[in-house]
């Protein structure tokens, strides 16, 4: 050094840069900087049970972000708030059901609404408070970040409500007849060992005589149909019990429980059959008659007593119970769910995926972590993997393809694999009005065994070897 204070200088930058110094906060980043704007006049609604959170754009309103009640009035309140503020498209997702008045109510005032899945946006920054997250709503589907959600036609929404509602009665039902069930165990009477069905015509006129005060065993025994295997001697030994009083009353209550609930289901299916005459029809049935019905196929116990099925053809304009595995019911909650307008799928993978019964593996640096499908509640998918169920006996192409597949999958693979094909097959015949043509079983199998003849001689003339049939097998 020239002189001390250079040194000094020196000693007093060297013990500065030494000291550990505070880390400055990093700013968080905007994620969506830069990103193009697809929907300049967009809204957000953090949907509530007891109150709506609404965020426009700035300078729109001195107030961009606004609370609502879930009041009627405060609906067309809210309505008239975004009309007012040059709002032409919301954004909002899908809670529970309290969404559904305040999409109804936002669309009659011509915006264009639409619902979204709230499991993509959970993981993003910056939700905290209900204001912020109407906030990122806003904003996310300003830059067009967000997918709406399916949502069916108006005449599909109501057949879905009616057939939800049936549903439900018959999940009643088949309540009251366990609490039947019960009591008659608890009472030692074995009715059930002998009949095959408690709710057939020979148990219900044996539970009600019991319940109106018959104790005489013969009689109850008399009252079997002709149809019942078992001998009136094997029907009075299975009656004899403890007559309780207590669950006499408690078989007397299930069973006015159920013959309620047989009423309603009744109901609902004249409601059910009024609306779906009152659809628009695809086919005019006088002229295009419908094709006969397939072969194998049974009325369900608590199925509609009118003709679902001459009303889906008039609706879809194709047979869906062609289709093996699919009857009428299922069909119809098919139709009920997906509607019959395929616009809204590109292509059949596309409906498939949405159904869920697409896989979906998880990933981690070229390792598979999870296989399977997405889970998805759709009431679609079940009924397509009840009817992969169904091919279980089927002497059809659908059917020896299930069986293979179940051989070496297993039943649960099978049957998702099994929906998938019945989903594509359905979104054929709905999109391009198709019928289904069963090629049989005897066509599958020798299309398989050529996949597998061809898949041989290729392993073969890889390792440079030539397959030569066996004598008298066919080439």
């Amino acid at each position: 050094f020239r002189n001390r204070a250079e040194q000094a200088d020196f000693i007093r930058r060297s013990q500065y840069m030494s000291r550990p110094h505070k880390k400055q906060k990093r700013l968080p980043t905007d994620a969506t900087e830069g990103l193009p704007v697809l929907n300049l006049h967009a809204a957000g609604i953090d949907v509530g049970s007891r109150e709506h959170y609404v965020a426009v754009p700035p300078g729109r309103d001195p107030r961009p972000v606004q609370p609502f009640g879930s009041f009627t009035a405060d609906l067309h309140r809210l309505a008239k708030w975004l009309v007012a503020c040059r709002i032409e498209t919301v954004v909002m997702q899908a809670t529970g059901v309290c969404w559904v008045a305040l999409f109804q109510g936002l669309q009659d005032y011509g915006l264009d609404v639409q619902v979204v899945n709230a499991q993509p946006t959970k993981m993003l920054p910056g939700r905290k408070t209900d204001v912020q997250e109407c906030q990122w709503l806003q904003k996310l589907h300003t830059f067009g970040l967000l997918n709406h959600s399916f949502r069916p036609a108006e005449a599909t929404r109501v057949l879905r409500s009616y057939l939800r509602q049936r549903e439900n009665l018959v999940t009643a039902a088949s309540i009251c007849v366990q609490h039947m069930q019960k009591a008659l165990t608890e009472m030692n009477v074995q009715l059930a060992n002998v009949i095959s069905d408690l709710t057939g015509v020979t148990g219900m006129a044996i539970l009600r005589a019991l319940v109106a005060g018959e104790r005489n065993l013969h009689k109850l025994a008399q009252l079997k149909h002709k149809q019942i295997r078992a001998t009136p001697a094997e029907i009075v030994q299975s009656l004899e019990g403890n007559w309780r009083e207590e669950l006499i009353f408690v078989l007397g209550q299930s069973l006015d429980g159920y013959d309620f609930h047989l009423a309603q289901i009744q109901e609902c299916d004249r409601q059910i059959e009024t609306h779906m005459q009152a659809m628009e029809s695809k086919v005019d049935v006088s002229v295009h008659p419908m094709p006969p019905s397939r072969q194998g196929q049974k009325r369900r116990k608590h199925g509609p007593r009118f003709d679902v099925r001459q009303q889906l053809y008039r609706c879809t304009g194709v047979d869906l119970t062609r289709i093996d595995g699919l009857d009428v019911q299922t069909a119809q909650t098919v139709i009920s769910e997906v509607g019959v307008d395929m616009s809204h799928w590109p292509t059949e993978s596309h409906f498939a995926s949405w159904l869920g019964l697409c896989p979906d593996n998880r990933t981690s640096g070229g390792k598979v972590l999870h296989r399977g499908t997405r889970r998805v509640v759709n009431r679609a998918a079940t009924a397509l993997r009840i009817g992969a169920w169904n091919l279980i006996r089927s002497q059809s192409a659908l059917g020896a393809k299930f069986r293979r597949l179940r051989a070496r999958l297993g039943a649960p693979k099978a049957i998702t694999a099994m929906a998938h094909q019945l989903a594509r097959l359905v979104y054929r015949m709905l999109k391009f009005g198709t019928a289904y043509v069963d090629k049989g079983m005897e066509h599958y199998e020798s299309k398989y065994r050529l996949q597998q003849m061809k898949w041989l001689q290729k392993q073969a003339a890889a390792i440079h070897l030539q397959l030569i049939p066996a004598q008298g097998s066919p080439e």
